[in-house]
Parts: C-alpha cells; structure tokens; sequence
C-alpha cells in the first residue's frame, strides 16, 4: 500500500507545469514561430549569397579557354602553347556536352539580370558570355526577311532582295544559313516577335537576324496590328522589355510616297520609322544597319540595294567576329536617338493631349488611288480647347490585348475608304463594298443555281435555294487571321471596333443593292434560267458569313431585325472570339460557330487569333451557345484541314460537342483559294481532304458522340460541297431526319412575341436524295462537268444511313 500523499506528490509537477503552460502558450506558440522565420530567411540569405559569390566559371587569366573548377563536369588543362581561334572551339566542343553548357550558360544569363550589377571587379559572367557569343564554328547566323503588303508591291521587293541576299552569301553557307522570308501577314506574331525562334538543334546554335521591309498606309491593315504587338511586348509586364536580345541583329526599309508626304515629319515611312523604333527597344538597340527609306515612285530600287549591300556587309562582319561588337553605331553599345532613351509614353489624358503634333503639308490633298506604298497621313492637329473638353468619341479598350489602352481623341476614320488600297483590292476580287465598312457578293452557287446545276448544302440541309440567298458582311474586319481566309489577307483586322460606324439602314439597302446588280450581270449567261431568274430579284434568306466578323458591328441586332422584318431569314456565323456580343444576340433563325480545331495550339496555328486569351473567349462561346441551343437552332461548323486539324483530334471534337450540345454539326472540308497569299499562309492542294476522308472523319466523330452518350446522328449530305450533317436527335421525329425549317412558321414564332424553341419551327422531313448516303445532289438540277456537258448521276454509297 502506498503511504498517503504519495500519489499526489507525483501528480503536483506535472499540474504545475500545465498551469504555466496555460499562462504562457500564446507567447511561446509566437516565439517559435518568429525564430522559424528567421531561420529560414537567413538560411536562404546565405545560400544565395554564397551562389551569387561562387560562380563554377573562373577564367584563367593567362589561358586561352574558359575552364571550370567544379568538380566532374569539365577536367582540361592549360594548352602549353597558343592555339588559334578554329582549334580553341573545336577544343571546347571535345571537352564539354552542348546540351551541359548551353544549359550552365542559361544559368549564367539568369544570374546576370537577377543579381545586382557589381562596380568593382572582374566581370567573369560576361567574358564567359561574350566567349560563347564569339565562337564562329557553334553559331550559324539565319537572315529571315519579314513583309508586308496589300497589292504585291512589297512582295516583289522582298523577293529581290531575297535573290540578292542568296547571291551574296552563297560562299558563306557554313556561318550564314540560307534566308526565309515570312508574310506578316500570314504568320503568328508570337512565333518570331515575343522571342528568338527555337531551331530545330540545341539553343544557341543558331542565331536569327530580322530583316522588315513594310509599306506606309494611311488606312487600317494587318500592319497596325503588328505595331500594337510589338508596343504590347514591350510594355507587357510579364515579358522581358527587351525579349528580343537574343537576336543577333536587325534592321527595317521603308517605303512611302513623296509626292504627297515628302518628308518623315509629314508622314513620309512612318509606320517603318515605328517599327524600327520599337524593334531598337525589343532587342536593347540591336540595331545592325540604320533604316532604309524609299520613294516607290522613284527611288525605291535603287535604295534598297544600296540597304541590301550595307545589310550583307553587316552579316558578314556578325558571322566573322560573332557579334556586332562594342562602339559600332547601332550596336547593343551605341548612343540611340532620345526617342528611343526616354521613358515609356505616359497613359494620363493629359500627356496625350500635350503631345505636339505632327505637321502637315497645307492644302495638301491626295488620293490614295491602287498605288500600294504610300505615306500615312499626318494626324490632324489637337484643338487647344480639347482639353478642356471631354472626348467625343468612346475610347474602345481591350484588356487581354493591350497593358496601356489608348488615349488618342482622334476622330474614328473609315475601315475601308472608298481611295484605299483595301477597296481596290475587295473590289477586284468581286465584291460591292457597301458604306465604309460593309461587302456583299454572290457566291459560285448563285450562278450554279440559277442555271440549273445545283444548290449548295444550305438547299440539301435546310431547304434554302441558293438563287434566292444574299451574302453579306456588316463588318469586314475579323479578329482572326485564318489560314484558309478567302480574303487573302486584304481586309482590316482589330480586337475591338475602333472605325466609323454606318446605320443598318444604309447597309441592308446597299447590299440589297449591291446583290441585285451582280445578279443583273448573269441576265446574258449562257443557260440562266428565266423562271429562277426573276425568282432571284426577290432575297429570301441572308447568309452572314461572307468575310470578316458579322457580330462585330456594334448594332448587329438593329440589322438583323430589319432583315426580319422584311421576312428575310438569317444565317449568322461568329469565330468564337466575342463571347459578349454573342451573349446579347437576340434570335436568328440559326446561329454558327466555327469550330477549327479542338484544342488550343491547333486553334492558335489555324486561326491565328488577335486576342491572348482566344482559348477562354472560344470555351465562354461554346457555354453560350450551349444556353441558346433552346431559343434558336445551333451549329458548330467544323472545317478540316488536311496537316493541320484532322489526324488525332476527333476525340477533342467530341469533348468540344458535349460542352457546346449544339442542334446541329456540320462537318466540311476546306476550300483552297489556289493563292499566293494561300501558299504563304501554309496552305497547297495537299491539305484539302478528299471527299471520302471527310466520311471517314464523320463516321469517327459519331461514333464517339454516341460512346460520351451525346444523343447524335448522321443526318444529311452534300458531296458536292465535300460537306456531312450530323444533327441532335431532338431533329429525328417518327424514324425521319427533319433538318429543314419552316421558314414562315419562324416568322409568325417572332412576330407573335412569345419565346419558342428550334422544334417549334422544325420543318418537314428531309428530302430522300439528302439524306445521308444519297449524295445530296437535287434530282431537279443537272450535274455537268467543269466544261458545262451533262455529268452522269452518281450516287455516293455508304451504307443505309446512320441513326
């Protein structure tokens, strides 16, 4: 037995110890923590500074060869005796792995701009770099030649000089690799102007030289949106200011057009003088020749080889010594103009305001006419009462495409003036350019049908008769720059509505118009048929879906109910990239969206989107249409292009299909516009699918529709167009496809008020001869051949259709 007391002896510490406990936990809990935090910081302090003061490359100062103490990695002694230039890098490949080096050399880079910069001392990092930046035997110089043009002019140029460059720098094949030349046009500008190209080899064994030769318009053009890229880079807090250090030099030619801007004060270059001036910034003032300038109505040859021989003299003094060198003026050293040097344009409306303008010629006038390379227009001069005054006009800012929205209280001017090299060009190439910013044309299928060969799959689908369709466009300008545009790279391109802006009155009337008198120049066609002639004077259906963007005009609803109005029905195809306007679109009688690829990267080289965020505006589109999918009939319009889009992508599709569940998939092969503008986009015959590939792809495509348990089918087709319907089954009424609307029962739905539903204006079944596995040709038409002579009927057989 334990004697009393004993027990509770035993339990008094621990009691007091617990009563301390609870009187101090909160300070001691705040103690520990502060000391972890301490440690740790000091602990990482140390290990930083020990990195930043140890660096594993120490040159030798009396040897020829960078060594490296660091144990296991490089092991070479001092060579006894002078070795020149050729033996030193031949030694240093033997010695080091190039994937090693390239990689302890992107260390280096990185300590180089994160640490501070040392006054005192030997600058061991840069000597180590400036080493590998000078070896001639592991470096290749690539000239690229970038352009742009409207007309062909510039083109023209930069393949002579192109020529001229191959000429010059054939002996030079092992230091200077043969040039490219690239249509700014037709390239992602991300791939070549956020940083240098990755080669194909290990990173630094070549490296890219810019050559930019660009016209000077006073209009919009693919052009503006490169500047913007190229300020929104530099200005863009998440890329390094100058990103395009890596190159090993650049230089621009500019032409213009005296006559009417003689000097670069009136606009004589400027978006030339632009570029370069942002370029200076990108590559921290690489610049390796000074601009080039020249008059295309005079001089321009002349000066462009003048440039040219300057501009190889450059690559082959790079390629001798491995750099531009220190002093040279243009070089990473030289004193730039004080442009260049000043400090970012201020944002505030005050700066923008106080900016002195630029001069301009009095009474100068000039029309602009088909001559490609000319000047842009001065600005027009600031009213000293403006800043007293507020803006006139909305200021259009786009977040995801610019950092600094632009302040400028000009005047919004005319997308496509009636002088401007853009409406020359959309006028050769058929189409009747209404206002200042709109087009209509007929289609190869309006003249089909009206002589009786055939409608297009519209017909075959959904009962529209390809006479009694108008084509048309309220905004031809696009945020995209598709590879398989038939615009061939001629009309403007923008994220946001930055032009002036015509009332839907005036555009309906003149593409009625417009439409009416192409339609009177088949009167003397050979085998225009009269009954379909007269039916033709009277539009029936609207297709928006010409060029450019429909729903980037800012009062697309406005039109859209005068089309209705006059009971013309209404097709509307969006890119996906204006989930806003899409989302405040009021019905139409069926919407589309494009659907070129199924993923991201594949939508970015097809598509070529102006916005950063393309991927997120496309999915925020799908989600729309997937909650108008019960107020108006929709379609995803899939467009397969052979190389780009086809091979293992199905499965994304289908993905993209569950998101989206729209009425309708219209799956259809691309039509290639045999371009040269087409060839340098990427695009040949050889990525135009055959028909029989598109089956194949449908087929596929169903089938994994049906195992994601999507209720789908395949409805209808038109070999014709190389075009296959798949539709919801919400369409398959009594064992029959109705894919066809009753277009008089949609207008009575609209006019009455009430909210209906695709089903309620669903038209009667599918014709037997569209229906999938019949072909899709009408049996009422006739099929000739390309020299007009009666075609034999074929029936395209694949089986009893798919359900």
């Amino acid at each position: 037995m334990k004697a009393p007391g004993q027990g509770r002896g035993v339990l008094v510490l621990p009691s007091r110890i617990l009563e301390l406990w609870h009187g101090f936990r909160y300070l001691l809990v705040f103690g520990a923590c502060v000391a972890g935090v301490a440690t740790y910081i000091y602990t990482k302090l140390r290990s930083r500074r020990t990195k930043a003061l140890s660096s594993p490359f120490v040159i030798t100062p009396n040897a020829e060869f960078v060594t490296v103490e660091k144990s296991g990695w490089l092991e070479k002694k001092p060579p006894t005796g002078k070795i020149g230039e050729n033996e030193r890098g031949l030694n240093w490949e033997k010695t080091v792995s190039d994937v090693r080096l390239k990689k302890k050399l992107e260390d280096a880079r990185t300590r180089v701009r994160t640490t501070p910069k040392r006054v005192k001392g030997s600058k061991v990092l840069k000597k180590l770099l400036l080493e590998e930046h000078q070896r001639p035997l592991t470096t290749q110089i690539q000239p690229v030649i970038f352009f742009s043009s409207l007309t062909g002019t510039t083109e023209k140029f930069a393949n002579t000089l192109l020529k001229g460059l191959e000429e010059s720098l054939k002996d030079q094949r092992a230091m200077l690799k043969v040039p490219q030349i690239h249509d700014l046009s037709y390239i992602d500008h991300d791939d070549y102007f956020i940083g240098p190209p990755q080669p194909d080899g290990l990173a630094g064994d070549v490296q890219y030289f810019y050559l930019i030769l660009l016209p000077s318009y006073d209009i919009d053009t693919a052009l503006d949106n490169f500047l913007s890229h190229l300020q929104e880079t530099h200005q863009d807090f998440r890329i390094d200011t100058a990103s395009l250090s890596g190159l090993a030099g650049y230089s621009v030619f500019g032409f213009g057009d005296r006559e009417g801007w003689s000097t670069e004060a009136d606009g004589f270059c400027s978006q030339a003088i632009e570029v370069d001036k942002w370029m200076a910034k990108l590559t921290g003032r690489k610049r390796a020749f000074p601009l080039g300038l020249g008059d295309v109505k005079s001089d321009a040859a002349v000066r462009l080889d003048e440039w040219r021989i300057g501009v190889v003299g450059v690559l082959l003094d790079i390629a001798a010594h491995g750099s531009l060198g220190e002093g040279v003026m243009g070089s990473g050293d030289a004193i730039e103009s004080d442009e260049e040097n000043s400090t970012e344009l201020s944002t505030t409306t005050e700066t923008a305001i106080q900016r002195p303008p630029k001069r301009k010629r009095p009474g100068q006038r000039l029309s602009i006419g088909d001559v490609e390379d000319l000047g842009r227009k001065a600005r027009a001069q600031i009213d000293d009462n403006l800043a007293q005054e507020p803006f006139p006009y909305p200021l259009p800012i786009d977040f995801t495409a610019s950092i600094t929205p632009s302040m400028s209280p000009a005047a919004p001017k005319q997308m496509v003036p009636v002088s401007s090299p853009t409406h020359v060009a959309l006028t050769k190439q058929g189409y009747t350019i209404v206002g200042s910013h709109s087009g209509v044309k007929i289609c190869r299928w309006t003249k089909s049908a009206l002589r009786g060969r055939g409608s297009c799959y519209k017909f075959s689908f959904y009962g529209i008769k390809s006479h009694l369709c108008m084509e048309t466009t309220p905004s031809l300008s696009c945020s995209n720059k598709c590879i398989f545009c038939w615009r061939h790279g001629t009309n403007p391109v923008g994220t946001t509505w930055r032009w002036e802006v015509d009332p839907p009155v005036l555009i309906l009337n003149g593409a009625k118009e417009g439409h009416y008198k192409k339609i009177n120049m088949m009167r003397g066609v050979p085998g225009v048929r009269a009954e379909r002639f007269q039916e033709a004077m009277k539009i029936r259906h609207c297709a928006l879906s010409l060029v450019g963007e429909p729903i980037f005009y800012p009062h697309i609803n406005e039109f859209v109910a005068l089309l209705h109005k006059e009971r013309i029905s209404s097709f509307l195809v969006c890119n996906a990239q204006h989930p806003d306007q899409l989302a405040a679109l009021k019905p139409v009688t069926q919407l589309y969206v494009s659907i070129d690829a199924s993923n991201a990267e594949s939508l970015r080289k097809i598509d070529r989107p102006l916005h950063r965020d393309y991927w997120q505006r496309f999915l925020r589109c799908l989600d729309i249409m997937r909650e108008k999918r019960f107020s108006m009939r929709t379609v995803f319009r899939l467009t397969l292009v052979k190389g780009f889009n086809i091979d293992e992508e199905v499965e994304g599709y289908a993905d993209l299909v569950a998101l989206g569940l729209p009425g309708f998939v219209e799956i259809k092969g691309v039509t290639y516009c045999g371009t040269s503008s087409s060839a340098g986009a990427g695009l040949s015959m050889h990525n135009v699918p055959f028909y029989c590939e598109i089956v194949e792809f449908v087929e596929v495509l169903n089938a994994a529709l049906g195992r994601r348990g999507l209720e789908y089918g395949i409805a209808a087709e038109h070999s014709h167009s190389c075009c296959v319907l798949i539709a919801s089954k919400r369409f398959f009424v009594e064992g029959k496809w109705h894919t066809l609307i009753d277009y008089e029962k949609f207008f009575e739905c609209l006019e009455s008020g009430k909210e209906f539903s695709p089903e309620d204006y669903m038209g009667p079944p599918t014709p037997e001869w569209a229906t999938w596995g019949s072909g899709g040709f009408d049996p009422a038409d006739e099929r000739v051949d390309r020299k007009g002579k009666p075609k034999a009927a074929v029936t395209n057989s694949v089986g009893s259709p798919a359900v």
